[in-house]
C-alpha cells in the first residue's frame, strides 16, 4: 500500500446552511471519481454558541491503484493537520484557527467575510461586535494561505444555501483531485434545486480564482497603490467645503464630503418615514451643527466629524419606530421578495406568511393627541400599579392574504396622524434638547460638542430598551453637558465620554450611576417597580389536622 497520507478537508457550518449535504456531495464526487473518501461531523449546539463541524478525508491514489488494500481513515480531525479548511461565517474560522487545527505550513483557509452575530455579541447596549479586520489577520497569520469572500451574499444571488457556495470554493481551491465537471455531476444528480446550487457553485468559482490572482499581485501593488489612495483621499478632504452645492439638487450636496453620505440617507430616510417636510427639517437641524462646527474648528481640521456624526445619530432617532412604521415595512415588496429569497420559495410554491403582534397602551397612545393619549397611558399604568399585566392584544396577522394585507396597509397609511400624536411631539422634544446640547457646547470646545453627538448612540431598539437609552441621554445632558461643576471643557469632555460608555457597557444601569458619582453627578433616579402578590395555593395532598 502506497504510504501516501488521505488528503484532510475540515468544514464549519451553521445550523440550516447545508453542511451535512455539502459533506456528503464530498464524499460522493470522490467515490465517484474512483477515490477512497469517509466524512464524520461533529453537531454544534443552539443560539449561536458553535458550529456543527464536518470531517472528511479523500485518499489522493485511486482504488484501482491500491490493489485491493483499503486506506485507514481517521474518526476525527487532528490539530495542525488539517489542508483544507472551509468556514461559512468568519468568526468560525477563527474559532477553529483558535482550536489549534489550523497551521500555517500546511492549512488553505477558506473563509465567508459575512457574519452571523454571536449570543455574546448580541448582549451589550452597544456595539459587541468583534472586529472583523482583526478576525481576518488573524485567520491569514496561522494558515498557509486566506481566501475570504462573502459567501453568504453569494448564496442568496443564486438563489441556494451557503453549502453550494463552499462546495464551489472547495473545488476550486486545488486540494483535492477532483475535477469541475465531477462535482458539478453531483449537484446535477441531487434533484430538486440542482440549478441554484450550480449558480452558487460558479460564483465561488470564480471567486476563488479571483483571489488566486489577487494574491499573486498583491505584495507588488501594495505600495503605489496606497500612495495613491491616500494622495487622492487627503486631496478629497481639503477641497471640499461648506457651501459647495455642486451639480445635483441633493440637500446633502450643501454639506461637506465626509457628512454628505450620512445626510444623503438620512434625508431619503425621512422622506420614506414621514414626508419631504420631514427630511427638510432633517437637513435645517443639521445646517446650525454645520454652522456651528465651522465657526468653532473651520471644518477641515476635523473633517467635520461632528457634523457628520450628529447626521448619523440624528437620522436614526428622527425615523423611529412606532406602529405606522412597523405595518408599512411589512408590506412592502421587498420585503416578501426578500423572504421568498430567503426561504427559497421557487415558482409554483405557495408562501404563507403569519406576522406577531402584540401592541399595548403605548402603542395606541402614541398615536393619539396629547389630551387623549396621557390619560390612556395614565390609564394602564394604574391597572399595572394594581397588580394587573400591561394591557395588550395579541394578533396573528396572515400577510400573504387580502385581508391580512389590507388591514396592515391601512395601519400604514396612518403616517398623517403621526404628527399630531403623544409620541411624535415627546420625540422632536428630547431631539432638541440633544442638538442644542450640542449647539452649546459648540460655540465654546469641539470636543465637548462631539462627545455630545456620540451619545445619540445611546438611543436604539424600541420599547424598554429605547426608553432606557433616551433617559440615559437627558440624564447625561442634565447634568454632565451642562452646569459648571467642571474646571476645564476637557474634564467636562472626558466626563461625558466616560458616562457614554459605561451605559452602553451595562444594561442595567450600574456602570453608568458609578460613573456619574465619580464625575460629580447625581446617579439616576430608580423607577418604582409594582410588587405583584400571588395566593399560594395550598397542595392537594398537604395533611389535614388532626
Amino acid at each position: 500500500m502506497n504510504a501516501a497520507s488521505p488528503i484532510t478537508v475540515l468544514i464549519a457550518a451553521l445550523g440550516g446552511e447545508g453542511g451535512g449535504v455539502l459533506a456528503e456531495w464530498l464524499v460522493d464526487t470522490a467515490r465517484l471519481a474512483g477515490y477512497p473518501a469517509q466524512s464524520t461531523s461533529i453537531p454544534g449546539v443552539a443560539q449561536r454558541t458553535g458550529a456543527t463541524t464536518y470531517y472528511v478525508e479523500v485518499y489522493p491514489e485511486s482504488v484501482a491503484s491500491l490493489l485491493g488494500n483499503t486506506p485507514i481513515f481517521s474518526l476525527l480531525p487532528v490539530p495542525g493537520c488539517i489542508d483544507l479548511l472551509v468556514a461559512s461565517e468568519l468568526l468560525e474560522a477563527v474559532r477553529t484557527v483558535q482550536a489549534g487545527m489550523v497551521s500555517a505550513d500546511r492549512t488553505l483557509l477558506v473563509t465567508s467575510t459575512s457574519r452571523t452575530l454571536t449570543t455574546a455579541e448580541k448582549m451589550p447596549p452597544g456595539d459587541g461586535r468583534f472586529d472583523a479586520g482583526l478576525l481576518q489577520d488573524v485567520a491569514r497569520s496561522h494558515s498557509r494561505r486566506l481566501a475570504a469572500f462573502d459567501m453568504e451574499r453569494m448564496a442568496r444571488d443564486a438563489g441556494t444555501s451557503p453549502s453550494a457556495v463552499m462546495f464551489g470554493a472547495i473545488a476550486a481551491s486545488g486540494v483535492l483531485p477532483l475535477t469541475r465537471e465531477q462535482c458539478e455531476a453531483t449537484i446535477r444528480q441531487s434533484g430538486r434545486g440542482a440549478e441554484a446550487s450550480l449558480r452558487g457553485f460558479a460564483l465561488a468559482w470564480d471567486a476563488m480564482h479571483e483571489a488566486a490572482r489577487a494574491d499573486a499581485t498583491r505584495a507588488a501593488a501594495a505600495a503605489p497603490a496606497t500612495a495613491a489612495s491616500v494622495g487622492s483621499s487627503v486631496g478629497s478632504s481639503v477641497g471640499s467645503s461648506v457651501g459647495s452645492s455642486g451639480s445635483s439638487s441633493h440637500p446633502a450636496e450643501g454639506f461637506p464630503a465626509a457628512a454628505r453620505e450620512f445626510v444623503r440617507l438620512g434625508y431619503d430616510r425621512m422622506q420614506d418615514f414621514q414626508d419631504r417636510a420631514y427630511a427638510d427639517l432633517f437637513v435645517a437641524r443639521l445646517q446650525r451643527i454645520l454652522a456651528a462646527e465651522a465657526k468653532l474648528d473651520l471644518g477641515v481640521a476635523r473633517d467635520f466629524a461632528l457634523t457628520r456624526e450628529a447626521a448619523r445619530f440624528l437620522a436614526l432617532w428622527m425615523a423611529f419606530d412606532d406602529i405606522v412604521r412597523v405595518a408599512d415595512l411589512k408590506v412592502r415588496a421587498s420585503r416578501f421578495a426578500r423572504v421568498w429569497r430567503e426561504v427559497g420559495a421557487e415558482e409554483g410554491d405557495v408562501l404563507r406568511i403569519v406576522d406577531h403582534f402584540k401592541p399595548g397602551v403605548p402603542e395606541f397612545a402614541a398615536l393619539l393627541p396629547r389630551a387623549l393619549g396621557t390619560p390612556l397611558d395614565a390609564w394602564d399604568r394604574r391597572r399595572q400599579r394594581g397588580g394587573k399585566a400591561p394591557f395588550a392584544v395579541a394578533l396573528h396577522v396572515r400577510t400573504n392574504t387580502i385581508a391580512g394585507f389590507l388591514a396592515l396597509r391601512a395601519l400604514a397609511g396612518l403616517r398623517w396622524l403621526r404628527r399630531r400624536g403623544t409620541r411624535y411631539a415627546d420625540e422632536q422634544q428630547q431631539i432638541g434638547r440633544w442638538l442644542a446640547a450640542i449647539e452649546s457646547a459648540a460655540t465654546s470646545d469641539w470636543e465637548c460638542a462631539f462627545e455630545i453627538a456620540l451619545c445619540g448612540r445611546l438611543v436604539k431598539g424600541y420599547g424598554a430598551t429605547n426608553e432606557r437609552g433616551k433617559r440615559n441621554l437627558s440624564h447625561i445632558v442634565d447634568h454632565l453637558a451642562t452646569g459648571s461643576a467642571f474646571e476645564t471643557m476637557a474634564g467636562r469632555a472626558a466626563a461625558i465620554r466616560a458616562a457614554r460608555e459605561a451605559a452602553l457597557a451595562d444594561e442595567g444601569g450600574i456602570a453608568l450611576d458609578r460613573a456619574l458619582v465619580k464625575h460629580g453627578a447625581p446617579p439616576r433616579a430608580v423607577l418604582p417597580q409594582p410588587i405583584l402578590w400571588s395566593k399560594k395555593r395550598p397542595a392537594a395532598h398537604a395533611a389535614r389536622p388532626g
